[in-house]
């Protein structure tokens, strides 16, 4: 996620100036939901490793914890306030609870590789560990493909950032990253909504059939 009036050049900057620690609350608050372009200070991070001014260790550490504890601050904040949350966006959406329920349990089939795979895809990373704490997958399970999205997710971003920035300007790695995120994200949407649209098609046209 980020924000369009904070130029690459400016987050490259302030990871610089703050570090380890800019990696590490980016990527958390943003996993929270702040507004705040996490995912590029991770890059931004892992780049200015590249040049020397970082240590690799240190940013893929940050970037991880960041990432880990942000992921179980979700969970919690999902378990404990997500589903009066949902109820209520659903009215708004007109969205009936028995059709929200439905959506709890296929959620809740799939919750640890939406938990892991949600890593790489925009939104999804700040919605997968509330949604995990909404259908009450079981902690530790979630905790263990939080950690292993995590981890992934981390040595992907940082080491992509730490070889590929010296061939590559770092606008253009953040602008291809972001691509990927989008795309992914594209996917995933309908590959959820499609068959949703198809049921709802499919009950529709049996309706008028018995009309």
């Amino acid at each position: 996620m980020s924000l369009e009036f904070i130029s690459v050049e400016n987050i490259e900057a302030i990871a610089g100036k703050y570090g380890y620690w800019a990696v590490f609350w980016g990527i958390l608050l943003e996993n929270l939901g702040v507004p705040l372009p996490g995912e590029t200070i991770t890059i931004a991070g892992g780049f200015l490793a590249g040049s020397g001014k970082l240590n690799y260790w240190f940013v893929l550490g940050s970037a991880i914890a960041g990432a880990f504890l942000g992921g179980n601050c979700g969970y919690f904040i999902g378990k404990y306030g997500g589903w009066p949350l949902l109820l209520g966006i659903g009215r708004i959406f007109r969205i009936s609870e028995e059709k929200l329920l439905e959506i709890k349990d296929e959620f809740r089939e799939n919750a640890g590789k939406t938990v892991f795979i949600g890593r790489f895809i925009a939104l999804l990373r700040i919605f997968a560990s509330p949604l995990a704490g909404i259908v009450e997958m079981p902690f530790l399970k979630f905790t263990a493909y939080n950690l292993a999205g995590a981890a992934l997710w981390g040595s992907v971003m940082v080491s992509l950032a730490f070889f590929a920035g010296h061939i590559v300007p770092l606008e253009k790695l953040v602008a291809w990253v972001a691509q990927f995120a989008v795309v992914a994200l594209l996917l995933v949407m309908a590959w959820i909504f499609v068959p949703l649209w198809y049921e709802s098609r499919q009950a529709s046209k049996q309706l008028n059939q018995q009309d």
